[in-house]
């Protein structure tokens, strides 16, 4: 069972159940806390005909039962009377004998913990085990409709895209460049005894250089509580609303600008960025463990030449080269998509920052001797994302060592190697254009970015961490907890109308178990900051600008393989807030999205 079929299910249960649940005979409380108990019991089925006002969520008194019509006699045979009311205007009924219970009206407290109760039956009782198998990290995720039919020219970037590295290539970054900071920029030497913390950071997280927090933000530019660092500690909740004068909120003015680097908050959106928010934090917290008195806009500034310094003297490329079997992934698979889309009769290009001695070493281990005569046109050293923006540097063509040349280029050849360039003549000389192109690439600023908001390409975002986030996804553990959470805030906000003094306490409750559950779906991608694309409820920046700069996205290139060079990538129609309502398959709100105005009366 799918969690979408589940959703339908427990709400329409839900709403059909109204207020018969009976009052529990043992404490209300126990067990409320336990998202992966056994089932407790069968639910009631539904009762035909069952009202779906908003009654259902008070507490009842006594209701009135009428025995058995009483047949009348005349003619041939006893004949029934229709059921009418009795008193109504000239009916002269039989008077129904009727039965009044004797069970004590249900309190406030008891009506809400049993309403609970009911919902965290229903929710293990529809989540049978392995419902939720059916994610993989195989398949590609459309933002946007895509029709491979009408594809084809495929541009492509080099690092994490056609080249896919182990984690242990940042650890390397990592202990290089903290090098660099202590015997180039002279820092300290207690900081070189901090080793390398793999899954401390995670990508697309924002830093405020003035303040030396790393941190989390959503899509709304809200920090999210519980994901601010200072060096290696957590920094609470109070003190961020302090630092912030009295808000999560980062105004558009010190956010990150469109490539992520903003005037007081950068975001780290690379891959090999990861390494340098560890460096930061470490840092950070040598000198605030210590006692040192530092500049954390000096730091910032130190650390990131320092990281800088990896690629730009060389190290990056020479360790890889010396070890591609130990850095380079997926290396058969590179190949399979190269050859496949070449036997499709497709156009093939490359573009990347990376030197062509590096590229030629790595492409020649994946695809072999002859990679080149796969692409049409490949460009090396291109500095995007200026190749995309800037019009001033003209392609220089490099000879078989590499050298450069001295002629004008006229037009881009097959099996030739091609250095800087800009993206106009690139459409001058290649007539490329429009969505008839697809580029892949795994920074969504540098690579994909200006390609998709001013030239009108298609662009597919690599993103790693997809490999990781659907196993957790499609674990039990994270169904069950994230299926309660959900259907435990439907039942807060259907209910909040309730505010008397003893409602009030235990909303607290629920209040203080809600928190409990978004920390610990939180816990399962990562203790320090939680999932890439998920805030508590709302996406992640980073979330925002992959389906902003991305028509689809997937773990690597190799999904591709899986795929039909005709099939078309449909996004979900997924419901907008004021559309909520009006579908019944919502994710277990545990009720409808918005209160009838009925319940809203004691509000007004």
């Amino acid at each position: 069972m799918s969690i979408k079929t589940v959703g339908t299910v427990l709400t329409r249960t839900l709403w059909a159940r109204g207020n018969r649940t009976p009052p529990l005979a043992k404490s209300p409380r126990v067990n409320r806390l336990s998202t992966s108990s056994r089932v407790l019991g069968k639910h009631v089925e539904k009762s035909k005909g069952q009202s779906c006002s908003s009654d259902s969520d008070r507490p009842s008194g006594a209701e009135a039962q009428s025995s058995s019509e009483a047949p009348l006699k005349g003619g041939s045979g006893d004949k029934k009377r229709l059921k009418e009311a009795v008193g109504a205007p000239g009916v002269s009924g039989v008077r129904r004998r009727s039965f009044t219970s004797n069970a004590a009206p249900m309190d406030q407290t008891s009506f809400l913990w049993s309403r609970y109760n009911d919902l965290k039956r229903l929710v293990h009782d529809l989540i049978p085990p392995a419902s939720c198998k059916s994610l993989n990290s195989s398949v590609i995720y459309a933002n946007n409709e895509v029709s491979l039919e009408e594809v084809d020219i495929y541009g492509f970037d080099y690092d994490y895209t056609l080249a896919q590295y182990s984690n242990a290539l940042n650890a390397l970054i990592y202990d290089t460049a903290k090098g660099f900071l202590v015997e180039h920029f002279k820092y300290p030497e207690g900081i070189a005894k901090y080793e390398y913390i793999p899954n401390f950071a995670v990508r697309g997280l924002h830093y405020d250089i003035q303040k030396g927090l790393l941190m989390k933000i959503d899509a709304f530019h809200y920090i999210e509580p519980g994901t601010v660092y200072r060096g290696l500690s957590p920094v609470s909740d109070e003190e961020v609303l302090y630092l912030f004068g009295g808000t999560f909120h980062v105004p558009l003015s010190q956010d990150s600008g469109f490539y992520g680097k903003g005037p007081k908050v950068k975001q780290f959106m690379d891959i090999f960025s990861i390494p340098e928010m560890t460096l930061l934090a470490v840092a950070n917290d040598f000198f605030i463990t210590n006692d040192i008195e530092y500049d954390p806009v000096h730091l910032f500034k130190d650390v990131s030449e320092a990281i800088g310094m990896v690629h730009l003297k060389g190290y990056m490329y020479k360790w890889i080269m010396q070890d591609l079997d130990k850095f380079i992934l997926r290396k058969e698979e590179t190949d399979a998509v190269l050859h496949r889309l070449v036997r499709q009769g497709k156009k093939l290009f490359l573009i990347t920052n990376s030197p062509f001695s590096f590229v030629d070493k790595g492409m020649t281990h994946m695809v072999g001797k002859n990679w080149r005569d796969f692409f049409d046109v490949v460009i090396v050293q291109a500095d995007k994302p200026h190749f995309f923006t800037d019009c001033i540097k003209p392609f220089r063509r490099l000879d078989n060592n590499g050298d450069l040349r001295w002629e004008k280029i006229s037009s881009l050849e097959r099996g030739q190697i091609y250095k800087q360039g800009n993206l106009f003549d690139f459409l001058r000389l290649t007539g490329w254009r429009g969505s008839k192109v697809l580029y892949f690439g795994d920074h969504l600023y540098s690579d994909l970015a200006d390609l998709m908001l001013r030239h009108g390409w298609r662009t597919a975002a690599i993103v790693p961490e997809l490999d990781h986030e659907t196993k957790i996804v499609s674990a039990q553990r994270y169904a069950v907890t994230l299926t309660w959470l959900q259907a435990l805030t439907g039942l807060m906000e259907r209910l909040q109308t309730h505010r008397d003094p003893e409602s009030k306490k235990v909303f607290q409750e629920w209040q203080k178990e809600r928190e409990e559950l978004r920390v610990m779906t939180k816990n399962l991608f990562n203790p320090q900051f939680g999932s890439i694309f998920r805030t508590c409820h709302n996406p992640t920046y980073f979330s925002r600008r992959l389906s902003r700069f991305s028509d689809i996205y997937m773990a690597s290139l190799s999904c591709l393989l899986n795929y039909d060079p005709s099939y078309t990538f449909y996004p979900r129609r997924t419901p907008l807030q004021h559309e909520a309502p009006l579908w019944m398959d919502q994710l277990c709100t545990g009720c409808m999205k918005t209160p009838h105005l009925d319940d809203m009366a004691s509000i007004r």
